[in-house]
């Protein structure tokens, strides 16, 4: 189960970033790997403007947070997100991959009207 403070206009919908119990995992792995206090630490979850398709996604591991972020806790991981950054990721799930072909996390963005063909951008 998930803790998400819900935003007022939204209250019907999913409200959040949601993050699948392999991504969780694999970030359990790397703050393990990096030696990062995970008592401490953060997933921050952001866009930013650029990529091939308009935003980008951000994945880091932090531990400076602000007043202004939404903190989802799902699978253990505590993931903040800017309220700017919200308006594009309500609704995605963060998953982690590893197949022949290559490794790494995926979003699946409900918001998006495209996104490029590495899935590294978006636009909406």
């Amino acid at each position: 189960m998930s803790t998400a403070t819900a935003l007022p206009q939204q209250s019907d919908a999913v409200t959040g970033v949601i993050l699948s119990e392999t991504a969780a995992k694999e970030i359990q792995h790397i703050i393990k790997d990096q030696e990062l206090d995970a008592e401490k630490v953060c997933l921050r979850v952001g866009v930013k403007g650029g990529g091939c398709s308009g935003f980008s996604y951000l994945l880091d591991l932090t531990e400076s947070r602000k007043e202004t972020d939404e903190v989802f806790v799902q699978h253990g991981i505590r993931l903040i997100v800017d309220p700017k950054s919200l308006l594009y990721l309500n609704g995605v799930t963060v998953d982690f991959k590893d197949e022949v072909m290559g490794r790494g996390f995926v979003f699946n963005n409900p918001n998006a009207t495209s996104s490029c063909g590495c899935g590294s951008s978006f636009s909406v």
